[in-house]
């Protein structure tokens, strides 16, 4: 018989320490380097850093989400919760009203529990957390009321992939699946596209940290994730995202075991315009050629779920 699923915040939660790393994780909201930008500004004092937050979280949007990875989705849905505002400056972003406003409202952690445990009452899989990076003290003082509430289900941290490690380790051990954007090989396009030089050296060393936390990505019988890594790359047209050098990182570095979502669906978005070899989406010929580059190095947990792409 198999053995009944346990969210991993439980056990901290009944040792006492899920409470103390709450309190450290705010603590440096006062000096914050909660993110990897590292701003060292008092948030507490109502100081607003790169992520344009301060002490409270906003929350955008939330709901069960049936157009994530299918291992998130399930049949009843991945119980998201959109943050507002975001750490990265993405020109082409999908989502620019959600990370580049104040959309939305401020919460506290009894707002954001109730919601946790709405989802989980609407039979959601999961508590998928959107763009945490910036408020990850406000989360999990959230997830600490919501467990002694009864939250039972695993926690996805859904990350544009800029994160601190510092802050990575406050989490291990509550967080159940990260989900981490891996966006660019080069330096200098990840400055041109999202305003950060070190992207690719922070999002590399942020995912060792989370593959060492949770290993690959594990499956119940119903093939829902209960933990483990699962990476988003989205691929941008002539190969500028460097798909290539990020397969051959994973295959190399992390596991060649890794699920990957290879995601087609770049579109022209918010500030494309503004740099025209970002101003068309991919083709089916350079979405073939990701996966067989995966493919040809032992990726082979790709995700199937793919939407339509433009043919040129």
């Amino acid at each position: 018989m198999a053995e009944k699923f346990q969210p991993a915040y439980l056990n901290l939660l009944e040792s006492g320490e899920l409470k103390q790393r709450v309190a450290q994780a705010h603590a440096r909201l006062s000096d914050c380097d909660v993110c990897a930008h590292a701003c060292n500004i008092d948030r507490r004092a109502g100081k607003l850093g790169n992520c344009r937050t301060g002490e409270r979280a906003r929350v955008s949007s939330h709901g069960p989400h049936m157009g994530e990875e299918d291992p998130l989705r399930g049949t009843r849905g991945s119980g998201t919760i959109f943050m507002t505002r975001c750490n990265l400056r993405c020109q082409y972003c999908q989502n620019h009203d959600i990370s580049q406003t104040d959309s939305g409202y401020e919460v506290e952690p009894d707002d954001l529990a109730a919601i946790m445990l709405e989802l989980q009452k609407r039979g959601c899989h999961n508590i998928n957390f959107v763009s945490p990076s910036h408020v990850v003290p406000q989360i999990m003082a959230g997830v600490l009321v919501a467990a002694q509430a009864g939250l039972r289900i695993p926690l996805v941290y859904n990350t544009g992939g800029y994160d601190s490690l510092t802050t990575l380790k406050l989490l291990d051990g509550i967080v159940d699946i990260y989900m981490p954007d891996m966006k660019y090989a080069d330096p200098a396009l990840a400055e041109r596209y999202s305003k950060i030089k070190d992207y690719p050296q922070a999002n590399q060393a942020a995912v060792r940290e989370m593959h060492r936390q949770v290993g690959d990505l594990q499956l119940d019988g119903s093939g829902v994730a209960t933990r483990g890594l699962l990476i988003r790359h989205l691929i941008l047209p002539d190969n500028l995202a460097g798909t290539d050098q990020i397969i051959k990182f994973l295959a190399e570095e992390i596991s060649n075991t890794t699920y990957l979502n290879l995601m087609d669906q770049y579109r022209p978005a918010y500030r494309a315009h503004h740099y025209p070899e970002l101003t068309r989406r991919i083709t089916q010929a350079e979405f073939d050629a990701a996966v067989k580059m995966a493919r040809e190095v032992g990726l082979t947990r790709l995700d199937k779920r793919r939407a339509f792409i433009l043919s040129f």
